[in-house]
Parts: C-alpha cells; sequence; structure tokens
C-alpha cells in the first residue's frame, strides 16, 4: 500500500515538471497591430517649406546726391502712381581744405596757360591757311595760262587742304581748352543759393502700397540710394527652395497644396516656373544641399486675400508629382527589405505568413501595391526582428 501510493506521487511530480516544461516550450503569441490592404486614392507630393513675396516689386531710388528729407510714408500705406514718396534737397558744395583748395587753384592756372598755347596754335594755323590760299590762287592763274605743270598745281592744292583741316584742329583745341578752363574756375566758385534751396520730387512709379521703408530719417545720401520698397500685396507669389533631385521630378503647371499658412484650410496652387539654375544651402544639421528655386502661383488669387497673406510670410508647399483616384495602397509602415524585394506579414488565422509584393509610388504613409496580395487582406504594422514567417500573433487590441 505505501509502495502504491509512493508511485502515485512519483507519477504526479513527474505530470506536473512535464506540464511545466511544456509551458516553457510553447510558442509565445506576438501582439501585433494590424491594418487592412485597401483601394482609393493616392497623391505622390515633394513637401517643403515656402515663402510668399509680391511678385513684382520696385525699389524707388535718390535720382541725385544731396539731403533727403523725412519719408512720412510708413509700410502700409497705399501711394498712386506719381505721388511723391520723398523730398530732396541739393546739398552746397563742400569745402576745400587748404591742400585741395592749392590743387585747384594750380589747374585752374595751368588751364588758363593751355589755353593761351592753344589759341597761339589756332593764330599761326589761320596765318599758314592764308598764305597757302594766296598761294593756291596765283598758281591757279599760272595753271590758266598753262605757264605750270600740272603737279606743281595739285601739290599747292594739297598745302592748301593740309592748312584748312590744321586750322580746324586748332579751333577744335581751344574750345577744349575753354572746357577744361571752365572746369577748373567752377571747382573754386561758390555754392549759389538757388541750387543750394532747390527741392527734388521722388515720385512713385506704380500703384501699390508700401511694402518696406529703406530709409527714414534726413540724411545726405548718394544718387541711387534705396529709399522705399512698392509693390502690390494682391499680386502674391510663392517661392520655395527643392533638393534638386526632388526638382526634376516637378514639371512646370503642376498642382500644388499650400498648407500651414495660419488658417485651417488649405489654398490650390500650381508650379509657374522652376529656375534653371540651382545653389548650395547648408541644412539646420550642417549638411551642404545642392538646392532649386521653384515658384508658384495661387489658383484663385482672392484666397490669398481673403487669407491676409503678405510678402514674405512662411507657408508649407505640397507639389504633387504623381496622382492617382483608385489604386490599391498598404501603409508604408508594414513593409520591409527581403532580399532585395519588397514584403510584408499578412494574418492568416493566428500565424504571420511572409508575402512578396511588388510596390509603386510611395508616400510617407502609404504605396502603391501593385501585385502580392489581395484587397482587403490583413498586414502586421511595424513587423519587428523577432517576427519570423509562420510566428503565432494576435492583434494587439484583441483580449
Amino acid at each position: 500500500m505505501w509502495r502504491t501510493l509512493r508511485n502515485r506521487r512519483v507519477m504526479l511530480s513527474a505530470a506536473i515538471v512535464g506540464g511545466l516544461v511544456a509551458v516553457a516550450l510553447w510558442p509565445a503569441t506576438i501582439a501585433v497591430d494590424v491594418a487592412e490592404v485597401a483601394r482609393g486614392p493616392l497623391v505622390v507630393t515633394v513637401d517643403e517649406e515656402g515663402v510668399t513675396r509680391v511678385r513684382e516689386r520696385f525699389v524707388v531710388s535718390t535720382p541725385v546726391s544731396g539731403r533727403v528729407l523725412r519719408i512720412e510714408l510708413e509700410s502700409g500705406d497705399c501711394v498712386r502712381r506719381g505721388q511723391v514718396v520723398a523730398r530732396m534737397r541739393a546739398e552746397a558744395a563742400p569745402l576745400l581744405d587748404e591742400r585741395t583748395r592749392a590743387e585747384a587753384e594750380a589747374a585752374l592756372a595751368s588751364a588758363k596757360a593751355a589755353l593761351g598755347r592753344a589759341r597761339a596754335d589756332e593764330a599761326r594755323a589761320h596765318a599758314t591757311l592764308a598764305k597757302a590760299q594766296r598761294d593756291l590762287r596765283r598758281m591757279r592763274e599760272l595753271a590758266a595760262s598753262q605757264l605750270v605743270a600740272p603737279h606743281e598745281f595739285d601739290a599747292c592744292d594739297a598745302e592748301s587742304r593740309v592748312a584748312q583741316e590744321t586750322a580746324n584742329a586748332a579751333g577744335f583745341a581751344v574750345r577744349s581748352a575753354a572746357s577744361e578752363l571752365q572746369r577748373a574756375e567752377v571747382r573754386l566758385a561758390p555754392s549759389r543759393a538757388d541750387a543750394t534751396g532747390r527741392v527734388v520730387n521722388v515720385i512713385a512709379p506704380i500703384d501699390g502700397v508700401v511694402l518696406k521703408r529703406l530709409r527714414e530719417s534726413e540724411a545726405v545720401v548718394p544718387a541711387g540710394d534705396a529709399l522705399v520698397e512698392l509693390g502690390d500685396p494682391g499680386n502674391l507669389e510663392i517661392v520655395t527652395d527643392l533638393l534638386s533631385t526632388d526638382a526634376v521630378r516637378v514639371s512646370p503647371g503642376a498642382r500644388a497644396i499650400v498648407e500651414q499658412w495660419g488658417g485651417d484650410d488649405s489654398i490650390a496652387a500650381g508650379v509657374r516656373r522652376i529656375e534653371p539654375a540651382g545653389f548650395m544651402k547648408v541644412s539646420a544639421l550642417g549638411v551642404e544641399e545642392q538646392r532649386v528655386n521653384v515658384v508658384l502661383d495661387f489658383a484663385d488669387r482672392s484666397a490669398a486675400m481673403r487669407a491676409r497673406l503678405g510678402d514674405g510670410y512662411r507657408v508649407e508647399v505640397r507639389v504633387v508629382v504623381w496622382e492617382s483616384p483608385d489604386v490599391v495602397t498598404v501603409p508604408t509602415s508594414s513593409l520591409f527589405r527581403h532580399g532585395d524585394q519588397w514584403a510584408v506579414y499578412a494574418i492568416d488565422g493566428d500565424r504571420a505568413r511572409r508575402a512578396v509584393v511588388t510596390v509603386g509610388h510611395r508616400t510617407g504613409q502609404v504605396a502603391e501595391l501593385i501585385a502580392g496580395i489581395a484587397v482587403g487582406s490583413p498586414v502586421i504594422l511595424h513587423p519587428g526582428d523577432t517576427l519570423v514567417d509562420g510566428a503565432r500573433v494576435r492583434r494587439r487590441d484583441s483580449r
């Protein structure tokens, strides 16, 4: 009897140990997130930040050097074509220091001497011309009587022509010397009171709005100094710099979507121009990137005005490079590489089955599924390295 009881205890202990070993070696069930292969529209876009800007901006500059008076216009003020946007007053000539004045006086004396020499050369040239003309008249009378050879008459005529051109050149030299003398005298002449107080009006070339007031206070400025920027805020465009590898995928006329501009709705736009030259830009991470400017127009100009967008506002642009209204899609997070092919894990009952698929266009969220799995099939999202073909799985939301 005691032997039978001991055998039962041994058998019970062996059964318990065997059950524990079976539980330990039993394949664990992996909790996974699941999504279904669906059919619907797919839009592939290139996303980048952009900046709005006035398409045609005009920089009003000073026509002459002088003192610009205080500009009363402010940014946002409306102006009409021909309206005075700034006023300038001519400044008196700067005072000459002792050394500069001495140089100017020496230049004046040199100009007077050059004029006297030019006039003396002119008088000598006219005297030579008068003698040559008298000789030509006598030679013409002798030639009429056939008392001189023809070549002698030709030589006398040539000397008369040379004397005439020499006199003309002497006259030009006199006028040039007189101009040099006048310039030297002007440098030493005092400024006129009427010229100093003269006011020059700077007018607006277009109807528009003051975008920037580049100079506000009164100051002496040179000719060509920028004063204000004018433009039409209703005529806006968007410029965004895309990676050169993305820019080659974009075509003029492509549809674009403007988002994150400050409102809840998106604004339609279109690509107008892709600039032919790229440039290098250093990213926030310090990486050198080749970028290309892409210019977009709003599809509805009034929409930009209703959104109260202005010059230099930040927006986010999504340029459409491919779209289709009806394709089979699969979440991008379910894809993984199997050799040199794409694959997903589909759920067959409570098992994960690897399926090789053919993928077309992709976005950051979904990808076009060309072949490999049927519509409506559940696939595992974010498959981990521990997941293998045939593994036991369960949906994460199931109990």
